[in-house]
This record gives structure tokens, sequence and C-alpha cells, in this order.
């Protein structure tokens, strides 16, 4: 179980160095961050908040809230 979480941390490791490595370097590198960090948002709520052992109206609100806000960010670039 240790290593499923050593795992998704090193993820998210390399997910937030992606990010960065975006941020500068590509004019449209805010779409690439955006969905680098709704991915990160998952990770961290499902393996480290435990949602994925949870009752599936708590998966699916986690997943809409990052589809609607990922939505709206996208509207208003």
């Amino acid at each position: 179980m240790k290593s499923q979480f050593f795992k998704i941390w090193l993820i998210l490791i390399v997910l937030t160095v992606i990010s960065a490595l975006f941020s500068d370097k590509y004019k449209n590198g805010a779409i690439v961050i955006l969905v680098l960090s709704a991915l990160k948002f998952i990770g961290v709520s499902f393996y480290f908040m435990e949602i994925k052992k949870a009752h599936i109206i708590w998966k699916a609100s986690v997943v809409t809230f990052v589809l609607i806000f990922f939505v709206i960010i996208i509207l208003t670039i």
C-alpha cells in the first residue's frame, strides 16, 4: 500500500515539474497547466483522501467539480 502512495506522490511531483516547465516556454501553456492541475487534483482526492473507496456520489461530485471548473476556466481564457 505504501508503494502505491509513493508512486502516486512521484507522479504528482513529475506533473508539477512539467507544469513548471510549460509555464514560461509555450504560448498555450495555461491549458496544459490546467489539465495537469486537474489530474493532480483527481490524484490527490482519489488516492490520498481515499475518495476511490467512497460512495459513487462522492466520486461523481469530485469529477463533476473538476469538469465544471475546467470548462469555466477554459471559457474565460
